[in-house]
Order: C-alpha cells, then structure tokens, then sequence
C-alpha cells in the first residue's frame, strides 16, 4: 500500500477526481447563481481535460520505464468510469441545481416497477459494461506503450495491472445479473397486481 500511495499517478487520480467535483461545482454556481451560462459551460468542458491529462501521464510514465503496474490499472479503471458515469451526474447534478436555483421542476425518481425499471437498469448496466470496455482499452494502450503485451486471460487476477480488467469484468458480470436480468426475469408485486388486474 506504501509503495502506490508513494507514486505520484495515485495523486494525480485523486487530483482529477477532486477537480472533477469542483470543476461541476464552479460550473453550476456560474450557471445559476452568478447566471453566466458561458462560464459554466466552458467549465464543465474543462472536465474531460482532466482525464486526459490522467491519460497522458500514464502513457509517459510507462514510456518512461515505469513497468505496467497497479496504479496503471487503477488509472485506466478510473478513466472508463469518469467517461462512462461522468455525463449522467453532471446531469443529475445539474437537474437538481436547476430544481433548487433555478425553479425548475423536481427531477424525477428512477422507475421503481415494470418494463421501465428494466430499461433503467439495462442503462446502468451498460455504463458498468462500457466503463470494462475502455479501462481494457486503455489498458491495451499502456501496455502496447510499454511493450510488455498482453498475458492470457486465466492469468489478468494475478497480473499487477490486469487484476483491474479482471475485477471489473467480475463487477460488470454480477452487475448483469443483480440489475438488469433480475429486474426483465422478476417483476415486482406491484407488477403482477397490475397485470392480473389488466386480465
């Protein structure tokens, strides 16, 4: 634990995820309450600045020597959510600033029942499976930048970078079976009354 925390990519992770809430934070208060659109949203497009500079200090460093390792993984891992979930809480976030400052109506609640709770989770579903995606792809980039390619699968667990593809692939699996399988395969009472009561 000593040896990641003492590499400064780990810092530069929490330093993007903390400007990322600040960032949204500045962007909103500029919106609605100093009421300057186009400061706020010359804000909000600095947030994926941030992940590329994340990127880029990744692929140097491993250009540099640095061998694939943990903190890679975990950029990378970091990267794919920040891409895959970024655009949704800065909506949410900025649903319920505009709810708050704004006088816009309340945001409405995700679906608690039937075919629309289904096609929500599928949603969430595919953001954890598009978060895999570009934390692999990522990972397929450092490791090409690297030059230590890419070892066999049964062996990502154990492998210091690729135990990171190998845990969100498992995330991304029992995601598919908690969310969106559970939610299409068991509807809820609520959803059975319903469709006795349709018959």
């Amino acid at each position: 634990m000593s040896e990641l925390l003492a590499n400064p990519l780990v810092w530069l992770i929490a330093a993007s995820e903390i400007g990322f809430w600040v960032l949204l934070g500045a962007g909103l208060l500029a919106r609605y309450a100093l009421r300057l659109r186009r400061t706020s949203t010359v804000l909000l497009l600095l947030v994926p600045v941030l992940d590329l500079v994340l990127i880029g200090a990744s692929l140097v460093d491993v250009a540099g020597g640095s061998p694939p390792g943990q903190v890679h993984g975990l950029a990378a891992v970091y990267l794919g959510g920040t891409v895959a979930f970024g655009h949704s809480l800065i909506r949410w976030a900025d649903g319920w600033a505009a709810h708050r400052f704004g006088g816009a109506p309340r945001p409405g609640r995700k679906p608690k029942y039937g075919a629309e709770r289904a096609a929500y989770e599928w949603r969430e579903w595919a953001k954890v499976a598009l978060l895999t995606g570009i934390a692999v792809a990522v990972m397929l980039l450092i490791a090409g930048v690297g030059g230590t390619g890419v070892p066999p699968l049964p062996q990502w667990g154990f492998d210091p970078m690729w135990n990171w593809a190998f845990r969100a692939g498992v995330v991304t699996l029992i995601w598919f079976a908690a969310g969106p399988v559970w939610a299409t395969l068991f509807p809820s009472r609520d959803d059975r009354e319903r469709t006795d009561a349709d018959r």
